[in-house]
């Protein structure tokens, strides 16, 4: 055994060694680059004051086939080629949607133990979503590119903007909701906050990929409307308005064809449709052809296999293609388009001239982190007013639940983080509190206990929740297998580890109970009834503790929106109520349609749990009635949308306006309702403000298989403003006419 040690640590070390060659020989490449351009005129590539495209054609007639097969493949775990001899020099992505992924070992997915890498953990996407603001997004985008900038990152492996179809989704906690409109506007923001600093953001995972469950074969089978209605306009709206450098291609199947390879998607719809000219990148492991992913737009290969040098030769965009150009079986014309694409990217972040410095962890950045938390938290329920904290009756506080001390920014698959630090939801609110009221805590439930042990954390709770004059109790999901997780679907819609029964004992004992709720996904609540007070809180990043705490003492008014629908049960899911979730194994059927969230709730007339854009204030707001600036519209004409928002409370706070659309006769079916506009705006007790909004022909249409496009058929429509999706203030008619 001893023997076997050495040897494998002979091993390692020759493996780090070779590596280490590797990169020397890199930089002693580039090195002699820089010292040949001083030493004579400049070569056009390096020639930062001429256009992009002049750039890129004179770096591709220099390289070598051999070359060029370097920069389309992975050489490391989180690195792909460059080219020393021309000074150019390899790309480097990060995972993931919410902070840098802590650095790896070369070869692997194991940490390598750095003590440079610890950073700023943003909150999950869902939470930024449910800010509503897409300032926010851009602030998001801006402070995550610059802690990449800080560790040489040219590549965001972010935004996920996967729509929600079920709950059950393990990932969705990285997405942005239900709505592709709501999904289109903050990822557009997030991708200008990162690109603005000469980083690519790449948009993910293209496309359908709404589950984990087999997410490696399953056979996606979608019909055209529904992809292009519901599961594309984010995707569409993040290279047409974000002008994002990269995509990363889906895991799955889409119609018997690996996403990542995809004909009908990468080349039919982001190509010749959307005219995109960055970089589709594969998603780690997701590429299973040398001729696909020749002929079919995937760019660059990532994490197809691991360990060795030999291992990264032989992806699939590596040797395999090199062989197949050597034998003459396939021409350069396809290898070309790729390296022009590669190059683009490059020159717009690793080789731009423009490229600021970055930091990380900064007070800023952090800063930035608390804003968004904050600003994404959901009151949903606050009953008697029981909310805000009146601190000065509370003279005994009880905490309950194990997700007030557990931390959450390390796991979740690739949105790990190694954050500088993480403060808890209990450890906010004792640092909020201090000495005001006496702060108690039980655990309540615990993930890893057994039945017999759970009854006495439950009783021991139950018991202090007696005496107490407020309890908080702080739970939910978390990231292990099954629940907030990539990898795996969660099993029950319920929450975990007897937390309703928990939850119920705690309310009979206490009326006087807050239940903070820490999740990235919907959950049954047999108990809402019973919860005077309930707060969504996400996860809130390295902040996170505290922004609850904030929120929970008033010192921050809840301004956050449901960016997806809380089903009462299961059954009221589409994808569920069909029997289509998880699929067979093998394949899984769309359907439900463009019936996803509040459009299947809407059009079955299912009363939901919390609705799509629901979210409560400290405050109260009034909503004028609308004014239309014309009853008809014709062809490309702006329809004009204003009404009066008047704070009618005591207190400052921010309310998002949203605008639905209903067609009233269509020979398609269409949903009640859609969202086509949303604003978010501040208002001091008092004070109104006029809101304007401008609805076209655009936001009127729908997907016409028999075109291959989009339509507006003449008719009767409707505007609808309200607060939430089942809460419409104001409404108005409109005709459109051809």
């Amino acid at each position: 055994m001893a023997a076997d040690r050495v040897s494998k640590r002979h091993a390692q070390h020759s493996i780090h060694q070779t590596h280490m060659r590797k990169i020397v020989c890199a930089w002693t490449g580039i090195l002699l680059g820089c010292l040949m351009a001083n030493a004579q005129p400049k070569p056009i590539y390096q020639d930062a004051s001429l256009p992009i495209e002049k750039r890129v054609e004179d770096a591709l007639a220099r390289m070598t086939v051999e070359e060029k097969i370097q920069l389309i493949h992975a050489n490391g775990g989180y690195c792909s080629g460059g080219v020393p001899r021309l000074g150019i020099p390899g790309n480097f992505p990060t995972d993931g949607p919410v902070g840098l992924r802590p650095e790896m070992y070369w070869s692997g997915w194991t940490q390598a133990g750095m003590s440079t890498d610890s950073c700023t953990a943003f909150p999950a996407l869902v939470c930024l979503a449910a800010t509503w603001n897409p300032a926010m997004g851009k602030l998001f985008g801006h402070a995550y590119s610059e802690e990449a900038l800080y560790r040489n990152k040219n590549i965001i492996l972010g935004p996920g903007v996967n729509i929600f179809r079920t709950p059950m989704n393990g990932r969705n906690f990285e997405y942005m909701g239900e709505d592709p409109y709501l999904a289109s506007r903050m990822a557009v923001a997030y991708i200008q906050g990162v690109q603005d600093n000469h980083v690519a953001a790449c948009v993910k995972h293209f496309a359908v990929n709404n589950q984990e469950t087999n997410r490696y074969s399953i056979n996606t089978l979608v019909d055209e409307r529904t992809l292009h209605e519901l599961y594309l306009p984010a995707f569409k709206a993040a290279v047409q308005e974000g002008k994002v450098w990269a995509v990363m291609g889906a895991y799955n199947q889409y119609n018997g064809q690996h996403c990542c390879h995809n004909e009908y998607l990468l080349n039919d719809i982001l190509r010749k449709q959307w005219q995109f000219d960055g970089v589709v990148i594969s998603d780690f492991g997701g590429t299973h052809s040398t001729q696909e992913a020749i002929f079919n737009g995937l760019d660059m290969e990532f994490g197809t296999r691991l360990g060795s040098i030999e291992a990264f030769d032989n992806y699939y965009l590596a040797h395999p293609y090199l062989q197949l150009i050597r034998e003459g079986k396939v021409g350069t014309k396809e290898l070309d388009e790729k390296v022009r694409r590669v190059l683009r990217m490059m020159f717009r972040t690793c080789l731009s001239p423009n490229r600021p410095w970055g930091s990380q962890a900064s007070v800023s950045h952090i800063a930035a982190s608390r804003h968004i938390a904050e600003e994404g938290i959901v009151l949903l329920q606050n009953q008697r007013h029981l909310l805000p904290l009146q601190l000065e009756k509370a003279k005994h506080i009880l905490v309950v639940g194990e997700n007030a001390i557990k931390k959450m920014t390390g796991q979740g698959g690739s949105s790990e983080t190694k954050a500088k630090y993480e403060v808890t939801p209990l450890e906010g609110l004792k640092a909020r509190l201090g000495n005001r009221a006496m702060l108690t805590y039980c655990n309540g439930y615990a993930s890893n206990a057994k039945p017999e042990k759970a009854d006495s954390l439950r009783e021991e709770a139950v018991a202090a929740a007696r005496k107490a004059d407020i309890v908080i109790f702080v739970g939910g999901l978390n990231k292990n297998p099954h629940q907030d997780c990539e990898g795996t679907d969660r099993e029950s819609y319920d929450l975990p580890y007897q937390q309703n029964e928990l939850i119920e004992a705690l309310a009979t004992a206490n009326p006087n109970m807050v239940a903070v709720m820490v999740a990235g996904n919907a959950y049954a609540m047999p108990w809402v009834k019973k919860v005077p007070a309930i707060v969504q809180a996400w996860y809130g990043g390295m902040e996170g503790g505290h922004a609850i705490a904030a929120v929970l003492a008033g010192d921050v008014n809840p301004s956050g929106k449901l960016p997806f629908t809380f089903p009462l049960a299961i059954e009221d899911n589409g994808a569920h109520t069909l029997g289509e979730f998880p699929g067979d194994g093998k394949t899984i059927r769309y359907n439900e349609g463009i019936f996803v969230g509040y459009r299947w709730a809407e059009k079955h007339r299912i009363k939901p749990l919390f609705a799509f854009g629901h979210g409560l204030s400290y405050t109260h707001f009034q909503y004028g009635k609308i004014i239309l600036d014309k009853q008809t519209i014709r062809g490309d004409e702006q329809l004009k949308v204003s009404l009066l928002l008047t704070n009618k409370g005591s207190r400052e706070g921010a309310e998002v306006v949203q605008l639905y659309i209903r067609d009233e006769a269509c020979s398609v079916p269409r949903p009640v309702k859609e969202l086509k506009r949303f604003h978010k705006v501040k208002l001091a007790p008092g004070e109104s403000q006029c809101l304007t909004f401008e609805i076209s022909k655009e936001d009127l249409s729908y997907y016409d298989t028999s075109i291959h496009g989009w339509k507006a058929e003449p008719g009767k429509f409707q505007v609808l403003v309200g607060s939430a999706s089942d809460d419409i203030r104001s409404s108005a008619p409109f005709v459109w006419e051809e």
